[in-house]
């Protein structure tokens, strides 16, 4: 038996699949984190709380690395960690910066730091010649459309260090472009009140659809696991509005979408880690979108464990402990398997979710989970306002997104607004 050291976690789907990899795997886990309450208001839907296994749950402040770093090798003295891991981008960078300073197995850390800073990331693919758009990194607004005439319009303003697609907008002329410079300038912490870089990223507009290359580097090596593919909308901004694996695609653009992958690991000397990189098939070949040195979310994982039976929260683990993951694929008698997100496109309380019973009758769903009534929304404007997923599989062929879509069809979510109850259309 292991025992890991959990350093802060996301509160939805991971928070859930790496205490149960943990568990399974006949490890145990301490919790460190700055603010429990940040878990316990986020309640746990079904079943106990994940945080409920946790052998300890310690606070300590997870921002401050001058003080964090001794705070746990005093711990480790203590406890004796056999590795170390989070689920949350923003501190993956402060777990391989602790892996390092208690001699545990793990990434390196200037890795993980330029892999969860865009700009870094951009700066090392471009010098390795890995195919990606073209870009600048401003410091303001009179910058960025210096940079945006050089570049050409329409194209995409993005944080250097924020996730789920927060405030990353297309932009086709200088006052839209100005509109995404404030709102940027407008976010100066993040979501774990953590200070953000005061940088524009502007890239070209890449074309074609989008997937996700999910690989697993250790001991030198990286393996590919599979090509997921992913549905965009909400424009002008990102919003993944669904996924499907594995992506239904040519063979020649899942050889060229892995290589490319590859490529993009490599250039940041990421080692001893789980990824999730994003990829653009233009016209013109791949493009990296960027490259996330973690696990899939939005219940990709799942996906993958549905149709090949790898489970990627538990090669996490296994990685975090230096040893050497399962990726054996194995029958498991679904083919593909999808998950469709279902979207709010107005603000108000929510008052029900109509034609779920239905659709969690039929034997094609995996999952159908909903947001409860009484929940205050707004429209959605990147991946952090989901009203819930469904998952399906088909055991015959590619055929799991149309199911998944054309049962989400099936679910009408109703709002309150200012004393009226008003129906919401569902995204295409």
């Amino acid at each position: 038996m292991a025992h890991l050291l959990v350093l802060e976690s996301w509160v939805g789907s991971m928070s859930r699949l790496l205490p149960r990899a943990i568990r399974e795997g006949g490890h145990e886990f301490t919790f460190v984190t700055r603010d429990l309450h940040h878990y316990l208001r986020a309640g746990s839907a079904d079943g106990p709380h994940p945080l409920l296994a946790a052998r300890n749950i310690l606070t300590a402040d997870t921002n401050d690395p001058d003080a964090l770093l001794p705070h746990l090798e005093r711990l480790h003295a203590v406890l004796a960690f056999d590795g170390v891991v989070s689920s949350c981008d923003y501190y993956l960078p402060a777990v391989a910066r602790t892996a390092e300073r208690l001699g545990l197995p793990g990434p390196a850390a200037p890795a993980v730091e330029a892999a969860c800073r865009k700009d870094l990331t951009r700066r090392i693919l471009a010098e390795a010649e890995v195919p990606g758009p073209r870009f600048a990194i401003c410091t303001d607004p009179a910058q960025a459309a210096a940079a945006a005439r050089e570049i050409g319009y329409p194209l995409v303003v993005k944080p250097v260090d924020l996730c789920a697609g927060m405030l990353v907008r297309e932009v086709r002329d200088a006052s839209e472009l100005d509109a995404a410079c404030r709102a940027l300038a407008a976010f100066p912490v993040n979501a774990r009140g953590q200070d953000r870089a005061p940088l524009f990223l502007l890239e070209e507009l890449l074309t074609g659809p989008e997937v996700s290359v999910e690989t697993v580097s250790f001991d030198g090596t990286a393996h590919i696991v599979g090509i997921t593919d992913k549905s965009i909308g909400g424009a002008p901004a990102f919003i993944e509005t669904g996924h499907m694996f594995p992506a239904d695609i040519t063979a020649e653009l899942r050889q060229q979408a892995a290589e490319t992958a590859l490529a993009a690991v490599e250039a940041l000397g990421l080692d001893q880690v789980v990824c999730h990189t994003e990829i653009k098939l233009t016209p013109q070949g791949p493009g990296v979108v960027e490259v996330n040195p973690r696990p899939a979310g939005n219940r990709i994982t799942e996906l993958v464990r549905h149709v090949t039976g790898i489970d990627l929260a538990a090669a996490c683990v296994d990685v975090a402990l230096g040893r050497t993951p399962d990726l054996a694929p194995r029958p498991t008698g679904v083919h593909s398997a999808a998950i469709a997100f279902l979207l709010p496109d107005t603000t108000g309380t929510l008052a029900a979710i109509e034609g779920a019973d239905g659709v969690r009758e039929r034997p094609e769903v995996l999952e159908l989970t909903l947001a409860e009534p009484g929940r205050t929304v707004r429209a959605a404007t990147s991946n952090n306002e989901y009203l819930g997923h469904i998952m399906t599989a088909d055991t015959r062929g590619a055929g799991a997104r149309d199911t998944a879509e054309r049962l989400l069809a099936h679910l009408h979510p109703t709002f309150e607004e200012e004393g009226a109850v008003l129906p919401v259309a569902v995204p295409a």
